[in-house]
């Protein structure tokens, strides 16, 4: 996935008509679509496909089982197109490198270490770069720490050095596209600000010129 623009669509849209259309409306201002479970719940699997031949995809379904059950889902994603599969890293070592070895370099493994919402404090921050310890010793070439809180970007990369931070929590969780890449991520995620508005494609390229001096 070349970065370009540092910018991710979280596209959380559950008519699928309309998923396709802001995909297509921004895709000159993203470097990728993070397709979650509430439009594939919607749309059906087959939108994985139909996202993948206009953008890169990153499956954010935070997998979290077993390594068998880690395996299936990462090779169903990437035979629809995947470039990148999100893998919740508290099942441990084992699970981890069950999505690494699934993914077989055809696409990215990204890891979760926090959580970007309030209640990410309660468990995930407490140990945080433990979880991205498990990420780098196990191959995940990314890694997920929260653009609400970019003190937690900034300590997650004292851990994973030149590996890829992706943010969430840019717009409708307040965080800040701009302190977020100050802070060390290399991607900030935005949805509803983007997807939810009148205008998706002014939204997007606004949040990308925020940052094109810093990506």
């Amino acid at each position: 996935m070349q970065r370009r623009t540092g910018v991710v669509l979280a596209l959380d849209e559950t008519d699928p008509a309309r998923a396709l259309a802001v995909a297509e409306t921004v895709a000159p201002y993203i470097d990728a679509v993070k397709i979650n479970w509430p439009l594939v719940l919607s749309a059906g699997p087959d939108m994985i496909d139909r996202l993948a031949s206009k953008t890169h995809v990153i499956c954010d379904f935070k997998v979290a089982d077993i390594p068998n059950t880690v395996r299936l889902i990462v090779e169903g994603c990437v035979s629809r197109g995947a470039s990148a599969v999100i893998v919740h890293a508290f099942t441990g070592s084992d699970s981890m490198k069950a999505a690494v070895d699934a993914a077989a370099g055809k696409a990215d493994i990204i890891a979760v270490t926090e959580m970007s919402h309030p209640g990410g404090l309660e468990f995930t921050a407490k140990h945080a770069e433990d979880l991205a310890l498990v990420g780098v010793r196990n191959g995940a070439k990314g890694f997920i720490a929260p653009a609400t809180r970019p003190d937690r970007i900034a300590a997650v990369r004292k851990v994973i050095g030149d590996l890829t931070i992706m943010s969430p929590g840019v717009g409708a969780q307040g965080g800040s596209a701009r302190d977020a890449i100050l802070a060390g991520a290399d991607y900030v995620i935005v949805g509803r600000a983007i997807y939810g508005s009148d205008d998706p494609a002014g939204v997007a390229s606004a949040i990308a010129d925020s940052i094109k001096d810093l990506v």
